[in-house]
């Protein structure tokens, strides 16, 4: 046996690792929009804190922390920043099920964006590392069914755990499962050799010049925006929407949370894994192909999230769930293994960062907290909950436009990329 196989774990046993924890990652997220009911009558808080929550008290330090954390890890142990920054996040929603008020509560979810800004890129990079080009988009694409493992667990999962012993245990649960999978990665992932050893590669370019690199690239900010608008529209939509049917048809939150989770969920399951498979099968004519398969799938998405949206009754909005998940569960794997398939080893795991970062502070803040402050602003009831999603869901359309202006740029920007850095 080589050095290097030696040094390598079975591909498929860490995949398997990243995904159990990359579900406790999503789970933690979805966990509190589950639970806004509760979280509220608690502090007595409005839409717009609950907004607040949802988006900018965990994304701004995700965001700023995750591209200085990705250069680390293109520099060093990614399972050791993975693992620790599980454990950081977990322990941090034990905290949230400890807060004693709205400024606790919003101290333990910046906590929680700190710690999760450790996984994304580092994770992709690794895999990157594990899989072949030809197997990567099935391997991100069962990495991605976390997005609706979690949404499942902690959407779905929080609201009923909070019916037998009260929202905070919910939290406490999530957050000690966090921790166990957190230690468990650092025994079964063993760091694999680089394609090119970090001791022989050249200097990197400092945050200065990898943005520089990056924007020189038509293909990168096209990518970015796509990501950016996609995840504006999903987001707001995953976050909010349970909250608008339990509220407009006037039925038990758990019920509708946990409908909501598990149909839009399975769905998206669906459609994940069938959008690895066909975009590892168009990638053998062309890495523009899984481009172009995402943007056909976030304009459509948008187009059937909208409908649910105005549907007549929560029968209606369980039929839309079925094309809406299945569209929209898999496009971002067209875009993650794009982006894998341009970025040299040297930043990959930088340059991924930074791409994700953009996309996250567009996405994450501007869609929950934009919902959350339109809907107080006109009355907080069920209609304005329903107008505000109708006037942010649609800039999903302009993340599909950008994603077909950007296909046409990937192989040219690869070979770019590959020669500046």
């Amino acid at each position: 046996m080589t050095d290097a196989a030696a040094r390598r774990s079975d591909p498929w046993l860490v995949l398997a690792v990243l995904l159990a924890i990359y579900v406790v990652n999503f789970a933690d997220r979805y966990l509190i929009t589950g639970l806004v009911g509760p979280i509220k009558a608690e502090f007595g808080l409005g839409d717009t804190f609950m907004g607040l929550l949802m988006g900018p008290a965990f994304v701004v330090l995700y965001v700023v922390m995750g591209v200085p954390i990705a250069r680390l890890a293109d520099r060093g142990s990614r399972i050791r920043i993975i693992a620790a920054g599980c454990v950081m996040w977990s322990l941090a929603t034990i905290a949230t099920g400890l807060a004693t008020g709205p400024t606790s509560l919003a101290l333990s979810r910046v906590a929680v964006g700190i710690g999760e800004a450790a996984f994304v890129a580092p994770a992709y990079s690794l895999m990157a590392d594990y899989f072949r080009v030809e197997k990567r988009g099935l391997a991100l694409a069962i990495l991605g069914l976390a997005t609706y493992f979690g949404q499942i667990l902690g959407q779905g999962g929080g609201p009923a755990m909070a019916a037998l012993a009260g929202w905070r245990f919910a939290f406490w649960s999530i957050g000690a499962l966090g921790v166990v999978l957190g230690l468990l990665a650092l025994v079964l992932v063993r760091e694999p050799p680089r394609e090119r050893p970090v001791e022989s590669a050249p200097p990197r370019p400092d945050f200065r010049g990898l943005v520089r690199l990056l924007l020189a690239s038509p293909a990168m900010p096209l990518i970015t925006a796509t990501m950016s608008f996609g995840m504006l529209s999903g987001v707001a939509f995953g976050y909010w929407a349970p909250e608008l049917y339990a509220r407009r048809f006037s039925l038990d939150p758990v019920t509708v949370k946990s409908a909501f989770a598990i149909n839009f969920g399975l769905a998206g399951l669906l459609g994940m894994f069938a959008f690895g498979l066909v975009s590892d099968r168009l990638s053998r004519r062309g890495m523009e192909w899984p481009l172009r398969l995402a943007s056909f799938a976030i304009g459509s998405a948008t187009l059937f999230v909208l409908l649910a949206t105005q549907a007549p009754s929560f029968a209606m909005v369980n039929l839309l769930a079925i094309p809406s998940g299945l569209l929209g569960g898999g496009w971002s794997v067209g875009l993650h293994a794009t982006v894998q398939y341009m970025l040299p080893s040297s930043i990959r795991a930088s340059g991924t960062a930074l791409y994700i970062a953009v996309a996250t502070l567009i996405g994450q803040i501007a869609g929950p907290f934009a919902v959350g402050v339109i809907s107080d602003r006109l009355g907080g009831d069920s209609d304005a909950l329903q107008l505000a999603l109708t006037l942010v869901i649609p800039l999903g359309f302009l993340g599909a436009i950008s994603g077909l202006l950007a296909a046409r740029h990937v192989v040219a920007d690869r070979d770019r990329l590959a020669a500046a850095a």
